[in-house]
């Protein structure tokens, strides 16, 4: 897992190509301004999506990994916690091949994502997105998929 600002990502175009272009569609479009949608920048490879939703208390939360993309999810507006936990900490649950949505279940760590940050989730990394700090409110955010393997 990768947690940074916007600011630095250039740091981490070298890590690998698609991760770079990843990356860099961060830095080169004005993601703020995207309305909630999809967005591909290089077909079912790499593509973005904006969602827009109020986050949720703790308790209505629940773990996921994938196996198939890396996730980059960048808040726009609003606040969300986000948990985080290393998969072989987690109980395996169900696995949605379509979705590519694995369920775990335990105890992780959170973050506080704020505008102007982003984190990196590998396939390793099972995370708990969209969490209300105390009472749910509206977010918006940009989440980029990277295929592991195409």
């Amino acid at each position: 897992m990768i947690i940074d600002q916007l600011s630095n990502v250039a740091l981490y175009f070298p890590l690998s190509n698609r991760l770079g272009k990843a990356l860099r569609y961060l830095q080169e479009t004005h993601i703020a301004s995207l309305p909630p949608g999809k967005f591909e920048i290089a077909g079912a490879d790499i593509y973005a999506t904006v969602q827009e939703f109020f986050t949720k208390p703790m308790e209505q939360g629940f773990w996921e990994a994938h196996r198939k993309y890396i996730d980059i999810h960048c808040v726009l507006e609003g606040v969300e916690r986000i948990g985080y936990a290393n998969i072989d900490r987690l109980r395996p649950g169900k696995y949605d091949d379509d979705k590519d949505l694995w369920f775990l279940e335990g105890e992780g760590a959170f973050y506080t994502a704020l505008p102007g940050s982003f984190v990196v989730m590998m396939p390793q990394d099972a995370h708990m997105p969209g969490i209300a700090l105390k009472d749910p409110e509206p977010l918006k955010k940009l989440v980029v998929k990277i295929a592991v393997f195409s």
